[in-house]
């Protein structure tokens, strides 16, 4: 059991414990206060009591990172999110709380790192040439990934219980993303001379996928036969995306889940990046997508033009099966579709959008179109929860409650006040018959309506 002792100004918890080879150990641990004091008391006798105590360690946070990274990020991440966990980590967690002990992190000790962390310079600052300091959204990412972390050591057994569950972070607002709508889609079709930047644009809007998949997609998952349009079963497999990944991040998880990598335009130069083709960072991105027989369709003129440039570039044509490439069969990467894309915006006066921006309207229209079936539509979209596809549908169901008001005033309300001094907006409605019978009677009026019209 655990005991009380006073010590000058302070309070100590003194108990015994076994450690790993079985040794039995005492342990002091101060605090400033007694009520501190008697809530660990009743903790590590708790604890000991339910055989749940978790013996004192001196292993910091910058240790055991490592260990998580090693047993839990190699498996779990992807290359990018690989990179980009360990660049927060580097950033804001290990030069800051490194080498703090696990064990005495606390929620008290986690809200004020959080509130340093909002008065720290951003390390973006040397890369953008800006002063700001780290913004809410990217406290938030830290809180997700040592709540994913911290996780990891309370099933090992290293923490008693994990204090990042009971911290709530810097709330964050979120900018909403321009879209475009059905109309601003057509036009920007309309106007588009980039037979690659139109073909994404459709596949993006009309089948919901990501940029990504859209350039890793092969011709060998599109199905389009003159058998398929009949029967109204175009459709395509998504299994694999394209993206530029860190070497390091790479070589890091053994290149895992890596379908293909392009290989460098100079075989002579290091790069620190690679352009590869993966598998999907979720299993529900695995998905089959029908295509609208009017895409279909486009899809089967773009293979025949592309066919022909096969033919003309000969053995010097790069055949990867892709559907969105260069003439010579060369891969296209996000960046050259995205500064397409703001040419097309710069030449039609459209509001700036990013790729992305396409899925969201694509979200919206389907929604609309089977009047929110949520299941359906996320099916589409590849959404590993359906809670995007829903908050979607409740914008569209806020412009519905709006149509409603509107049609309470021409139902409802249409008729209030009959019978008192009442001002009504309504428009009279016309008696159509009443109308076309006064005018056969009267072959000169009819004369005069049309001269008025004309």
């Amino acid at each position: 059991m655990a005991s009380i002792q006073k010590r000058n100004k302070k309070y100590a918890v003194v108990y015994t414990y076994e450690d790993d080879e079985g040794r039995k150990k005492q342990k002091w641990e101060s605090f400033g206060s007694y009520k501190e004091a008697k809530i660990r008391k009743s903790e590590v006798e708790n604890n000991m009591d339910k055989s749940v105590f978790i013996p004192p360690s001196a292993q910091n946070i910058n240790d055991f990172l490592d260990l998580f990274i090693d047993l839990y990020g190699v498996k779990k991440w992807a290359p990018q999110t690989y990179e980009s966990n360990l660049r927060l980590l580097d950033n804001y967690v290990r030069p800051i709380i490194g080498d703090i002990p696990i064990q005495k992190v606390n929620t008290l000790f986690i809200d004020k790192y959080y509130s340093d962390l909002l008065k720290t310079e951003s390390a973006g600052n040397l890369i953008f040439h800006k002063k700001k300091n780290v913004s809410t959204g990217t406290v938030n990412q830290i809180h997700k990934l040592l709540k994913c972390a911290f996780n990891a050591a309370l099933n090992w057994n290293l923490i008693g219980k994990n204090p990042f569950l009971s911290v709530d972070p810097p709330k964050h607002i979120y900018k909403k993303r321009q879209i475009w709508t059905s109309d601003m889609i057509i036009k920007a079709l309309n106007n588009c001379e980039d037979p690659k930047l139109s073909l994404c644009i459709h596949l993006s809007f009309a089948c919901s996928l990501r940029i990504g998949e859209i350039l890793a997609l092969q011709w060998k998952n599109v199905h389009i036969s003159g058998e398929d349009l009949e029967k109204e079963d175009a459709h395509l497999i998504v299994d694999r995306e394209l993206t530029r990944a860190n070497v390091k991040a790479l070589e890091a998880l053994n290149y895992k889940d890596v379908y293909f990598v392009f290989p460098d335009k100079n075989p002579n130069h290091k790069y620190k990046t690679k352009m590869i083709i993966k598998k999907p960072k979720t299993e529900s991105s695995i998905r089959k997508v029908w295509i609208p027989n009017t895409l279909a369709r486009i899809l089967r003129e773009w293979k025949t033009e592309q066919d022909k440039y096969k033919d003309f570039f000969g053995g010097e044509y790069t055949d990867y099966d892709l559907v969105v490439c260069f003439e010579d069969g060369r891969n296209c990467s996000e960046s050259v579709i995205m500064k397409g894309l703001k040419r097309l915006i710069d030449s039609c006066g459209l509001p700036p959008i990013v790729f992305h921006s396409f899925r969201h309207t694509s979200t919206t229209y389907k929604l609309k179109m089977n009047h929110g079936d949520i299941k359906a539509t996320q099916g589409d979209t590849g959404h590993s929860q359906a809670d995007m596809v829903t908050e979607i549908y409740s914008h569209i169901l806020d412009e519905d409650r709006k149509v409603n008001a509107q049609k309470m005033d021409d139902t409802f309300y249409k008729n209030f006040g009959d019978g008192i001094d009442h001002i009504s907006n309504a428009k009279k409605e016309v008696d159509i018959d009443s109308l076309v019978d006064a005018l056969k009677q009267d072959p000169k009026l009819m004369t005069q309506l049309i001269e008025a019209l004309k």
